[in-house]
């Protein structure tokens, strides 16, 4: 079964009531976590987004903690899951404000984490391409919100 275009979609949702479309995001929350997650996101928490990314820096924090240090192998494999739920939470919420400051603040954690990350040249270059994306972000913001996030970034010695 081929997918419709989103123009499509929005065309038969306007021929729908009410009803029917809350009955639609039911049915769709059932079938995938991430479905489920985006609607608790643009439900709940998308009008305070302070709590939103103040619970997206817990979640990083405690994944950082029990992060397996055995190997380099276990440690680049669970940075990666915790990058790659970062990106999702930061997909919901669609700000850049929300992006720069959470892949800061996994930065941050990614640089203070022990055994250090310059030992292995993978890690180190997830941490680059992550301040890539910080900058290319920045330059979409505000000059004063600039301003603060570069200086956080001077401290990560970038």
């Amino acid at each position: 079964m081929k997918p419709v275009t989103v123009r499509e979609i929005k065309k038969e949702l306007d021929h729908l009531t009410q009803n029917e479309v809350q009955e639609l995001c039911l049915r769709l929350s059932r079938f995938k976590k991430e479905n489920k997650e985006l609607l608790t996101y643009l439900l709940f928490e998308s009008s305070n987004e302070a709590d939103y990314i103040a619970s997206v820096k817990q979640y990083i924090d405690n994944q950082f903690k029990v992060i397996n240090t055995k190997s380099y192998f276990y440690i680049r494999k669970s940075v990666r899951k915790i990058l790659t739920n970062t990106k999702k939470y930061i997909r919901y919420s669609q700000q850049k404000e929300t992006e720069v400051e959470l892949l800061l603040y996994f930065c941050t954690n990614l640089k203070n984490f022990k055994p250090s990350i310059k030992n292995s040249p993978r890690l180190q270059n997830t941490y680059n391409r992550q301040i890539e994306f910080i900058k290319k972000a920045l330059a979409t913001l505000h000059e004063d919100l600039q301003y603060d996030y570069n200086l956080t970034l001077e401290e990560l010695g970038c």
